[in-house]
């Protein structure tokens, strides 16, 4: 599960730095749209990775490959568009994965340029790589719907009110079971399918690109 690859670990931290920025910035900047300006008071709506890094979530990002940032506080009760709270909840938290899917997707354009023209640098071709894979690392774990994770508020969203209680629950475990499937290596099992799936589909765009300039 953990790779301690030094040259992997240095590539990974770029991608970390914009993967975890865009991701927590997109968040505050949904729930600012949304009418809620908690992010925005405590200086969380900016694309500065510094103030978004979690310690614990980094280091695994470095030397696993996911992990998570530190989260953007969101009260969904100043929501002021014509929108329940569940629903503001569901689209604040999607916004996070999602943008990291359009990283994902810019960087396999990227890619696509560089082996199309052929371009010749191991370095900056290694970094892109890196920043597609890890932003689809970070898309696909996150959208696990277990708390504190965004999967676990996108599918409360979907679940009628009388799931709360069971959610709540969870929520008391949440980060006991992520140390779990992480411990047990489990966490790859279950997170590895879709992410070689989607990016299996993000090298078809690189492949794409690199016919249409080549």
């Amino acid at each position: 599960m953990f790779d301690f690859s030094i040259q992997d670990i240095v590539a990974r931290i770029p991608a970390l730095l914009i993967g975890f920025a865009f991701h927590e910035f997109a968040h505050a900047y949904a729930a600012y749209r949304l009418g809620d300006h908690t992010a925005k008071n405590q200086d969380r709506l900016t694309l500065n990775p510094l103030v978004h890094l979690d310690p614990i979530g980094t280091l695994l990002i470095l030397i696993a490959g996911f992990g998570w940032a530190k989260p953007v506080p969101v009260n969904p009760v100043n929501f002021t568009r014509k929108i329940t709270m569940r629903k503001g909840m569901m689209l604040v938290s999607l916004a996070g994965p999602l943008i990291n899917v359009v990283i994902a997707l810019v960087a396999a354009i990227v890619l696509g340029v560089l082996v199309g023209t052929g371009f010749e640098n191991e370095a900056l071709f290694t970094i892109v790589q890196m920043i597609l894979f890890l932003n689809i690392g970070l898309a696909v774990f996150n959208l696990l719907p277990i708390p504190p994770l965004d999967g676990s508020k996108i599918l409360a969203g979907f679940l009628p009110r009388k799931f709360d209680y069971y959610l709540d629950k969870l929520e008391r475990y949440g980060m006991f079971i992520l140390l779990l499937l992480l411990v047990t290596d489990l966490i790859g099992k279950i997170i590895g399918p879709p992410m070689f799936g989607l990016y299996y589909v993000m090298q078809n765009v690189v492949a794409m690109v690199a016919r249409l300039v080549s």
